[in-house]
């Protein structure tokens, strides 16, 4: 089955105080990182980007091979999706959604997603435990075990996603859009390293981990 994945970097950092897809992350572009791994797990890569960065993204990401287009995002989350699938091929069977600012996803968290949509899910989401206590707004208490923090990448046959996005209607994420639609989510393990870079702090707990992971390859050969 053919996998394209379609990598959302279209945010504007405002929490991040800049734009976090080119911050540097081990001597490459935080973006760059989430490109290089989705295009070992797929056939073709679409990166989604503000249209005042498409020339600076270009360059970022120009040197990963498997890249396939950079193209340029609207003025919401699910926007920018609908903007990257009209770069998938028609012919495409799953596509993954991404986010940019999640570099250190691994291969083996994409193969598993892709494993689930092959085995029939209609959306697959990876999913780790809440460590932190939780309540509601109005105070109450939230009971963690009941709930699972979602990541990406997200899986879909090619023709859920693109039906559940006909609407134009807007979400948190590509998985409650396909729910909306009627089809159903599946969860799989997700990867507690796999952070979001949303504030400076994160970018320095990524550099931590990726550090981490170089001395344990190097250890390993």
């Amino acid at each position: 089955m053919s996998v394209w994945t379609i990598v959302v970097a279209a945010g504007h950092g405002e929490r991040f105080g800049g734009d976090k897809q080119a911050a540097d992350l081990g001597g490459r572009p935080v973006v760059a990182h989430s490109v290089a791994t989705a295009t070992g797990a797929s056939d073709g890569v679409v990166v989604v980007v503000a249209p005042e960065r498409l020339t600076a993204a270009e360059a970022l990401v120009g040197g990963v091979e498997g890249v396939v287009s950079v193209v340029t995002g609207g003025a919401t989350r699910s926007a920018s999706v609908r903007a990257g699938l009209t770069a998938v091929p028609d012919d495409a069977e799953v596509v993954l959604v991404h986010d940019g600012a999640r570099p250190l996803a691994g291969s083996d968290l994409f193969a598993r997603v892709v494993a689930a949509v092959r085995d029939g899910a209609d959306a697959v989401v990876p999913g780790i435990p809440v460590p932190d206590s939780l309540r509601d707004v109005e105070g109450g208490v939230v009971d963690r075990d009941v709930v699972l923090a979602v990541q990406t990448p997200q899986g879909f046959p090619a023709d859920r996603l693109r039906a559940a996005h006909a609407s134009g209607a807007d979400a948190s994420d590509d998985a409650t859009l396909v729910e909306a639609d009627g089809g159903t989510v599946v969860v799989v393990d997700g990867d507690p390293a796999n952070l979001k870079i949303t504030r400076p702090v994160d970018l320095a707990l990524a550099a931590a981990a990726l550090r981490s992971f170089d001395r344990e390859s190097a250890s390993d050969g």
